[in-house]
């Protein structure tokens, strides 16, 4: 099951990153060919300011919608967005100081752990909530 996950994750993170590198040769012929010529961080500030903003007006309606009653979503997302950068962080460290060896697999394995913990909290959480509103009910 790790091998096949693993393997499309792999298929899945070449696609995304032709298709970034693709993006970002379109993004350097705009500048070449424009009068702007802005440099590499000012193209950095402007089109990752533009993802983030994009971004921003995505979630935050959402989060609006889960504040109300669904808190516990917004916490997961939170964490797992963390758990991605500190899984992909560990990695890369491991590659740059040779303390052990990059591998895909590592950060399945971790993002797989959270995962199956989160789910015996949540349930666990269900059953107390579940208990907890039969012995005192919401009024």
């Amino acid at each position: 099951m790790i091998g096949f996950l693993v393997i499309h994750m792999v298929r899945f993170l070449y696609f995304l990153v032709n298709g970034i590198a693709r993006i970002h040769d379109k993004i350097l012929q705009l500048n070449d060919s424009s009068a702007l010529f802005l440099s590499d961080k000012q193209l950095h500030f402007a089109i990752m300011g533009l993802i983030g903003m994009g971004l921003l007006l995505v979630i935050y309606p959402l989060f609006i919608v889960l504040s109300k009653k669904h808190v516990l979503a917004i916490a997961w997302i939170y964490v797992f967005t963390v758990m991605v950068v500190l899984s992909f962080a560990i990695e890369i460290g491991q590659g740059i100081t040779n303390t052990g060896n990059v591998d895909l697999d590592d950060v399945i394995s971790g993002l797989a752990g959270f995962m199956v913990l989160f789910i015996i909290f949540a349930v666990l959480r269900m059953i107390f909530l579940g208990i907890k509103n039969l012995l005192f009910p919401p009024e």
